[in-house]
């Protein structure tokens, strides 16, 4: 019973970071830039772990480009979102590792994922794969540090601990 339990918070928080991430990245984008979207991959990662966080971020860019944005949205966030919460689950819990991932995931190896599909699908005249990584990159730093003063104070009020506790995560 404590793992459907378990399996039902995490659909559930998946749901909340999913509307989370589309409601705050509406409110406040630049061009290329989404750094709400990294501050949940972050959440995600941490509270849901890789598989449910890449949802999560999936869910987020597909409801943006239903908005009117471009692939950019999926390509720019499911990536750093997975790899953020690989890290951090292989690491044994280290927020540092998380926000490492989220960082390269989304600042390089997004920004690279993002040339052929803008150029090739899109048609844009982009002149290098290097286009999107001046972009990309801080805004996922932003969003990722945004989500470690989160978390550190979650554990300073005492109540990360039990929220993991409730997740069965450590």
């Amino acid at each position: 019973m404590r793992k459907n339990r378990n399996y039902v918070m995490q659909m559930v928080l998946t749901a909340i970071f999913a509307g989370m991430g589309f409601a705050l990245s509406s409110v406040v984008w630049f061009p290329n830039m989404a750094p709400f979207q990294h501050f949940i991959n972050v959440l995600a990662a941490v509270f849901v772990g890789p598989y449910w966080g890449f949802l999560a971020a999936l869910i987020t860019g597909v409801l943006r480009m239903m908005t009117g944005r471009t692939a950019l949205a999926v390509i720019g966030a499911v990536i750093g979102a997975f790899l953020s919460g690989l890290l951090y689950r292989k690491s044994g819990g280290k927020l540092y590792m998380a926000v490492i991932g989220e960082i390269f995931g989304t600042g390089i190896l997004s920004a690279l994922a993002a040339y052929p599909v803008m150029k090739h699908l899109y048609g844009m005249d982009l002149q290098t794969p290097f286009v999107y990584i001046p972009a990309f990159v801080p805004s996922s730093a932003m969003g990722a540090f945004l989500a470690v003063l989160v978390i550190t104070g979650l554990k300073r009020a005492g109540v990360f601990a039990r929220m993991m506790e409730k997740l069965n995560r450590k």
